[in-house]
């Protein structure tokens, strides 16, 4: 019995059906991406998504859908289904679904009166190829199949409309056709296992819907190119294959392809496969470089988030190549001491404050992984050295060591922490000054490159910087500590503390090196456990703050005032869950698990078999934001990890 379960009866109900999405990547950039019934709901689904070099390696649909037809005793029986004004969806090929199982790669099966199709699907690791298996499972008389690729070649977040650009002329190849609608796009290459015949009719489908986009304030209507269609007899119990490749591949191979990349896949018959299986799924390698996605559909590599999502990514499932390989290419990436935030590598952003004190926190984990800490001083020492220097001597956007030890960063318009929503040109949450998070992270890094500095036996390097401890202890205390409240305050900026409850305080907690006592640290459990932990992680701000927002939804500048604003983040978990575990011990456990084992039921809910980026700070936590988040998958993983090593004593 499979262990992601759905309601088979619920299948033809598109309430049910559309709000469940199924995520295949190849590991190099390119992915696979619609609802479990097949209609595309989103401007970022596809079958076939890949990023185009010639555009500054952006991700681009080439293949929409494909829909297929049913024929016996000359009536067809459309499979295929799209969205149109007024909801109306044609072709209602949902209402044929009998059967959807994801035991390790999706499996649907139809049933048109005595006929029974099973499709499976899987993308080929590190190429842009998309395999459909289809297998005549039942049928009582002679049956053809016919299929309708639907093309868009555009980028993820624009949408296509019908022109007179478009070059619809397509070349025969091998069982299939190739076709390149665009200058700049590689061909897109449509074959089959067996011979087919190809009908060229060209035509436009106009207005076709995604109501995820209209729901986010977005355009959301599309024109799709069909050049024509594919047709073919199929025998009761016979297999055939479908490759959608920007290459050309060898028909005869498919069969063998695609038993090859099953065997690669990790079966989804537990929690904690499906977790390492999603963990999996945000490694990009490409040439020399890896590197990790922040979350599917729409962001890239993103620095803050490739370091706080390494650990649980990599370590956390035994995967130590993985995470020097980033690391590795990360260092590339580092600039005056600054890692890319975000942008793409010809234009990169340098504006996250925090990314390079979590750059290392990721070599401590690595670092507790191998037992390797003066073999790191070696090889990452520089960096390190480097980063702590231009914290010393000043950074962009006023990021600077004050005289107290403490770090300054912030400019008017300008959001550097991971809260970073900014609407009408201001920040949502402005923290201009000395932020929690960012003062416990620099401790943390310089205590730790200190200690495996020591072991490297770097005097040099321990005498310039063992003085700065003690003071920056000291000083964070007097900053942020508020023995009224018994917690920390989130910011402080020309004297004024910001008390409003927000999470960042739990970052001081968890870390190896932290300047809190355990009493303090108690104060801080407190509260975040009293007005900010859900079952679905740390709201971002307190329900009884006059700005807290419960909902995450509508335009973008609405999702953007309530981002940081009482929004739930998964990520977060894994911080509160390791401060918790190291003040209260084995006491914590029972909650830690219950967190834990309370995410198994998103296993078959919005993205399948992952977690998403962000809930609702309202019951029930509605999922929202991203279906598939990297942070939020290496949390819930690195929390497993906590409680397996724990219950191993």
């Amino acid at each position: 019995m499979a262990y992601l379960k759905f309601d088979k009866t619920k299948l033809v109900n598109l309430e049910y059906s559309l709000d469940k999405e199924i995520l295949r990547t190849n590991r190099a950039g390119s992915y696979s991406l619609s609802t479990i019934v097949g209609c595309n709901t989103r401007k970022y689904h596809g079958l076939l998504v890949c990023p185009i070099d010639a555009f500054g390696g952006e991700k681009h649909v080439l293949l929409s859908s494909l829909d297929e037809t049913i024929i016996q005793h000359d009536s067809e029986f459309h499979l295929g289904i799209h969205k149109f004004a007024n909801d109306y969806y044609s072709p209602r090929g949902h209402k044929y679904i009998i059967d959807f199982e994801m035991k390790t790669i999706p499996r649907v099966v139809y049933q048109v009166g005595g006929v029974v199709l099973s499709k499976e699907s899987l993308f080929v690791l590190r190429k842009e190829q998309l395999l459909l298996k289809y297998t005549l499972e039942d049928a009582h008389s002679q049956t053809k199949l016919k299929f309708r690729p639907f093309l868009a070649f555009r980028n993820i977040h624009g949408l296509c409309k019908a022109n007179l650009f478009a070059n619809t002329k397509y070349e025969n190849i091998e069982n299939g056709i190739k076709i390149c609608l665009y200058s700049g796009f590689p061909y897109l290459h449509l074959q089959f296992s067996k011979p087919v015949e190809f009908v060229p009719v060209p035509d436009w489908y106009y207005n076709i819907e995604y109501p995820r986009e209209q729901e986010r304030g977005y355009d959301y209507k599309e024109d799709l190119y069909v050049p024509g269609y594919f047709e073919l007899d199929i025998k009761k119990g016979e297999t055939i294959y479908f490759s959608a490749s920007t290459e050309e591949c060898s028909t005869k191979g498919m069969n063998a392809l695609f038993t090859k990349e099953l065997g690669f896949r990790i079966p989804q018959d537990s929690f904690k496969n499906c977790l390492i299986n999603a963990a999996k799924q945000f490694k990009v390698e490409q040439g020399n470089e890896t590197e990790i996605v922040a979350g599917y559909p729409w962001f890239g590599s993103w620095g803050r988030d490739t370091f706080i999502a390494l650990p649980g990514l990599s370590l956390a499932i035994g995967n130590v190549d993985l995470c020097r390989s980033v690391i590795d290419t990360m260092i590339t990436r580092m600039k005056d001491g600054l890692f890319p935030n975000m942008g793409n590598k010809d234009n990169p952003a340098f504006n996250s404050v925090d990314a390079p004190l979590w750059f290392f926190w990721t070599i401590q984990q690595l670092g507790e992984h191998t037992g390797e800490n003066s073999q790191l001083w070696k090889k990452y020492g520089d960096a390190m050295k480097t980063i702590l220097e231009g914290y010393k001597i000043g950074l962009p956007y006023n990021i600077q060591m004050h005289s107290n030890g403490l770090i300054f960063a912030g400019e008017p318009s300008k959001a550097l922490t991971w809260m970073d929503a900014v609407v009408d040109g201001k920040p949502v949450t402005p923290r201009t000054g000395y932020d929690v998070e960012i003062n416990a992270l620099w401790y943390n890094a310089i205590c730790y490159a200190l200690d495996i500095a020591k072991k490297a036996k770097d005097q040099a390097f321990v005498d310039e910087w063992k003085s700065w401890p003690e003071l920056i202890e000291n000083s964070f205390v007097q900053m942020f500590w508020d023995p009224s409240k018994n917690y920390l305050a989130d910011y402080v900026n020309n004297g004024r503390k910001d008390l409003a409850i927000r999470p960042n305080q739990i970052i001081a907690t968890s870390l190896p090196f932290s300047p809190l006592n355990d009493e303090m640290k108690m104060g801080v459990i407190d509260i975040v456990l009293k007005e900010l932990l859900t079952p679905r992680g740390l709201r971002t701000l307190s329900p009884q703050d006059p700005q807290y927002k419960g909902i995450c939804e509508g335009t973008q500048r609405e999702r953007d005032l309530a981002y940081h604003q009482g929004t739930v983040w998964p990520w977060l978990l894994e911080h509160f869950c390791r401060g918790y575990l190291d003040v209260y011990k084995n006491c914590a456990i029972p909650l830690i698990k219950k967190l834990y084992e309370g995410f198994e039921e998103e296993m078959n809910q919005k993205g399948i078999g992952t977690i998403s980026e962000i809930y609702n700070g309202n019951p029930p936590h509605q999922a929202g934001g991203t279906i598939s988040q990297a942070w939020s998958v290496a949390a819930l993983l690195r929390i497993n990890e906590m409680i397996e090593n724990y219950e191993s004593l």
